[in-house]
């Protein structure tokens, strides 16, 4: 009786096979049931910390509206999509700003208002208040700490480096070590952090302060308004009007939506960039996994850049913890 020979399939398609499989589930895991994301800037202090990760649920969004008071996954509204539609298609639901900015950040801001309300900023008694549907809002969320000013350099490091730079330039003759001090120190990045004026830079709840770094002592008080003359120039759109300041008044559309950031003096919002659609809405923020006092995309970077001192920045308090 004659034998039938199978001939073993090859390697390489039985590999991109198995690729191709492997990265469609991912794929629908990743658009349809659940995220995660990592906080870049302190919006929404002290809800949530830079360097935090959070576990989103997109599968509810499928069934159901986001509501108000929900912390939400949204696409950056300032990204500009690609004509394409498949593009666009993979830009919204894909695509992310690593490894090659190929789509948009991911924000999270704190649901307001939802299609159909009406949205008011107003300063009342030296204090921005929001109004929704005619009736004050009331917002236990909102960051009540003051914001301290922090370097996002060594500023010790640059101005070394600047004065090495002018010497290589145009020799010892033309440098002024208190101009490069100068220069550098008006230059220089800094970045706003909660902090309590209660306990010491050593105790701080929320970062860990370093004195060098701190750019200027004078706080960036909570609960001090925007006001128009500090602010953008005016966006107007019907009878709406919003320009960056704690004024505005918007009548949301269908599928429009108006977000906030809990950390109100150090959020960049719909108070900048006005109502946003639908469906750039990726999740609903549901649960902190980890907290780590870092800016490193991946934290194991950082631990591997500094693996004793890193276990100091771990917020153990902040693990596995519901969000509201």
């Amino acid at each position: 009786m004659s034998r039938v020979h199978i001939a073993p399939k090859s390697g390489f398609l039985a590999s991109a096979k198995e690729f191709t499989t492997l990265l469609s589930i991912v794929l629908v895991v990743r658009i349809f049931l659940f995220g995660l994301y990592q906080v870049p800037t302190g919006s929404m202090e002290t809800t949530m910390l830079v360097g935090e990760r959070f576990f989103a649920d997109k599968l509810s969004y499928f069934f159901r509206n986001p509501t108000k008071g929900e912390i939400i996954s949204l696409n950056a509204p300032d990204f500009v999509y690609s004509k394409n539609p498949l593009m666009r298609l993979l830009q919204l639901y894909v695509f992310g700003p690593f490894p090659f900015n190929l789509g948009p950040d991911n924000w999270t801001k704190r649901v307001i208002g939802v299609p159909g309300d009406h949205v008011e900023g107003k300063i009342e008694d030296g204090k921005p208040v929001v109004y929704l549907n005619g009736a004050r809002l009331e917002e236990p969320y909102v960051n009540r700490y003051p914001l301290i000013r922090i370097r996002t350099q060594d500023s010790k490091k640059a101005c070394e480096q600047l004065e090495q730079e002018v010497r290589s330039a145009f020799g010892n003759a033309f440098v002024d070590r208190t101009m490069i001090e100068r220069f550098v120190g008006q230059r220089m990045d800094f970045c706003p952090r909660s902090y309590d004026p209660s306990v010491g830079y050593d105790a701080q709840p929320f970062y860990r302060i370093d004195p060098s770094k701190i750019a200027s002592t004078d706080l960036i008080m909570p609960q001090t308004p925007i006001r128009p003359d500090m602010s953008e120039t005016p966006v107007r759109a019907g009878a709406n009007f919003w320009n960056g300041s704690d004024v505005f008044s918007v009548h949301l559309r269908q599928d429009e939506y108006w977000c906030m950031g809990d950390n109100r003096r150090g959020s960049r919002d719909c108070r900048v960039f006005g109502p946003f659609k639908g469906e750039w809405i990726r999740g609903r923020i549901v649960l902190r996994l980890v907290s780590f006092d870092s800016t490193e995309n991946w934290w194991i970077v950082d631990l591997i850049k500094h693996p004793i001192d890193f276990w100091k920045r771990v917020r153990w308090h902040r693990f596995f913890q519901w969000i509201n």
